[in-house]
């Protein structure tokens, strides 16, 4: 059933994969939508991303967290999603805490990716899953989407430069909450990333605590939404804005001694989320 969904979402996939397809951000050598990003290690670099990434509005979801779904997420300059993964009517399903409050298939979701990942030859994405399933599970739908010769596996050694992971193809950065390796991409999340609280009500509470991992890890994840008690586009109105994400990214940043690697928004289309990442990554006139 796992190869068959993924089947069935790979044949309108445009046929070529990486090697023909058009990269339409930045210029034909850029990493990114930056031809400086090339040079810059995965560590050093921060990626515009996206909290609870599977639920969103435009596909029904109820109490969604994102106004758009995966591929209209990376087209926008997504590349860092959030997924949760659970076991539904016998199959991997994208859900949230109930997949009766929303669900996609698992196959579809990444064959989403894989599809984005084809036609952008120079994109680099990461994507934290909170597992609820057998790794085995996994790691079959990414052989069935063939998503699998796209992930890079850390040797616990210097991180990689984007470059060189756009001239392996090797372009898809893996990491799970509640399980780990074998197979080696599939990393343990905490042993890769490290993290920020993430259960606030109010902007003044905003923290940049270690919550998760260690600071040694050498990925920094940054939980920058609201939850009074549920995730509302009038909350991301508010902390989206330049003024209190940049601000927070980068006193977390010289807090824990640290550059912020995926900074993770609710409702990412409304604010500033775009504009700040370029900032912090050099780019784009500096903030006041």
């Amino acid at each position: 059933m796992l190869v068959l969904l993924a089947l069935c979402c790979t044949a309108g996939r445009p046929p070529g994969g990486a090697d023909t397809a058009p990269d339409p951000g930045g210029s034909a050598t850029a990493c990114n939508g930056h031809d400086e990003l090339c040079e810059r290690r995965l560590d050093a670099v921060t990626f515009a991303g996206t909290h609870n990434s599977m639920s969103n509005a435009d596909a029904g979801w109820m109490i969604p967290n994102q106004q758009h779904g995966l591929t209209r997420q990376l087209e926008d300059g997504i590349r860092a999603l959030m997924l949760d993964t659970y076991e539904y009517n016998g199959e991997p399903y994208l859900c949230h805490a109930s997949c009766e409050l929303g669900a996609q298939p698992l196959a579809e979701g990444l064959d989403e990716i894989a599809a984005f990942l084809d036609t952008h030859p120079r994109e680099v994405v990461l994507v934290i899953f909170e597992d609820h399933i057998p790794v085995e599970d996994t790691v079959a739908v990414f052989d069935a989407v063939g998503l699998t010769d796209r992930t890079w596996a850390w040797d616990g050694g210097t991180m990689p430069t984007l470059g060189q992971l756009v001239a392996e193809d090797r372009r898809l950065v893996i990491g799970a909450e509640n399980s780990g390796p074998p197979p080696d991409w599939y990393h343990a999340a905490w042993d890769l990333f490290f993290d920020t609280p993430y259960d606030f009500w109010d902007a003044t509470e905003f923290s940049c605590e270690l919550n998760r991992g260690s600071v040694d890890n050498p990925l920094f994840l940054v939980n920058h939404w609201l939850s009074d008690p549920l995730s509302d586009e009038s909350n991301a109105e508010e902390v989206n804005q330049a003024d209190v994400l940049e601000s927070r990214a980068r006193r977390c940043a010289e807090e824990q001694g640290h550059p912020v690697n995926f900074l993770a928004v609710d409702f990412y289309a409304v604010g500033d989320l775009f504009e700040v990442v370029d900032r912090l990554n050099g780019f784009g006139t500096p903030s006041p």
